[in-house]
């Protein structure tokens, strides 16, 4: 492992469109360990894009404790799940599947207990007070609707939200929850969103075509990143007043940066940067990239979180080109697994590599609001 220095408002109603939720409760494990989700419980939830599966990591083990197969519960080997969402207090978890059109909701234990229907949902966002969850577009899709998901929670019925510009994908809420953030990987435009009125405001970015992967909020709501995969750029936005989100920097972060996390502790911005293989580590207050993570494991990042307690960041790897290659590996011609890097967000060493499933994709784990 190598750490190298480096120096106008527009109003909108939800048309409704509800899904019910399915009446009878469902799982799927290859693995089992009955006695792992108990209320204190901490777990990291990795899609594993390849083969419809999500790797279920205990973070006081750092092991895999169970592997949620969904071909088992009637979704298709294609299903494409992509990234996941986790109440605060780790009671469910919600998962997001491009493919079967599918947003998921989990209990701790890993029962299928609903879920929403949704034309290539993506990225999801949950609100920290209220009832709601809060859907994206897929990357994958050419032409979605102009829309974002919101869905109820605790029923999983869900209407759509305009936001007027093609291909919204990255999505985020924040802690205070009073304003959410869409963004297009087609134009240059985000929206806010007034959580509580649905009142929207467009805000536009110069430049070439940015293409907005995905956002990462201070937990002082003070400040706002995005990430840029055709620039390299990580937008840093002030959040003065949330409704309006002002540019006030662009830092350059690697090729491809792709899902970017705050640090428990709102100093530091971990960056996940596709095509260079390395993680850019940002201060956030200074808007100055200081260090780049690279070593065995990271291959192709895509995703990331954080610890509750702020000790680990969690990258998730694609490695679909297998770069990586696990010890003792079946054959050379066996897919790429896919990983998980685990790095002390003190030393930014990293301290362990998890194989998980093929193409990893988003992550998630419960965090503090």
């Amino acid at each position: 492992m190598a750490v190298g220095l480096l120096v106008g408002t527009l109003a909108a109603g939800r048309p409704a469109d509800a899904q019910e939720a399915p009446e009878a409760r469902a799982t799927a494990h290859e693995e089992t360990a009955p006695s792992a989700y108990s209320a204190d419980a901490e777990f990291l939830y990795v899609c594993n894009q390849g083969n419809a599966t999500v790797s279920i990591i205990d973070i006081e083990s750092l092991e895999v404790v169970e592997t949620l197969d969904l071909k088992a519960l009637g979704f298709d080997a294609n299903a494409k799940p992509h990234h996941v969402a986790v109440e605060a207090d780790g009671s469910h978890w919600y998962l997001s599947l491009i493919a079967a059109g599918r947003v998921l909701k989990f209990t701790r234990d890993n029962e299928l207990v609903g879920q929403a229907e949704f034309s290539t949902p993506g990225m999801l966002a949950i609100h920290p007070t209220e009832d709601i969850l809060y859907v994206g577009r897929s990357m994958a899709a050419v032409n979605p609707p102009p829309s974002i998901g919101v869905i109820r929670r605790s029923d999983m019925t869900i209407e759509e939200l305009d936001v007027f510009f093609a291909r919204p994908h990255a999505i985020a809420v924040r802690k205070q929850g009073d304003f959410a953030y869409s963004a297009s990987l087609a134009v240059n435009q985000l929206a806010s969103v007034d959580t509580e009125t649905d009142a929207l405001e467009l805000v536009n970015l110069e430049g070439p075509t940015h293409t907005l992967v995905q956002f990462a909020i201070a937990p002082n709501g003070k400040k706002m990143v995005a990430t840029a995969q055709l620039t390299g750029l990580l937008f840093v936005f002030d959040l003065d007043d949330p409704a309006r989100p002002v540019v006030s920097d662009t830092i350059a972060v690697g090729k491809q940066p792709w899902h970017p996390v705050v640090s428990a502790d709102g100093e530091l911005v971990f960056v996940p940067a596709k095509e260079s293989n390395e993680v850019t580590v940002v201060y956030l207050k200074e808007h100055m990239a200081m260090a780049a993570i690279q070593g065995r494991g990271i291959s192709e990042p895509h995703g990331s979180a954080i610890s509750k307690d702020g000790r680990w960041l969690f990258v998730s790897n694609n490695n679909t080109k297998g770069v990586y290659e696990p010890e003792g590996a079946a054959s050379p011609d066996a897919s790429p697994v896919g990983t998980v890097a685990v790095i002390d967000t003190k030393s930014l060493k990293i301290e362990k590599v998890i194989d998980v499933g093929p193409n990893a994709t988003g992550i998630g784990a419960a965090r503090k609001h």
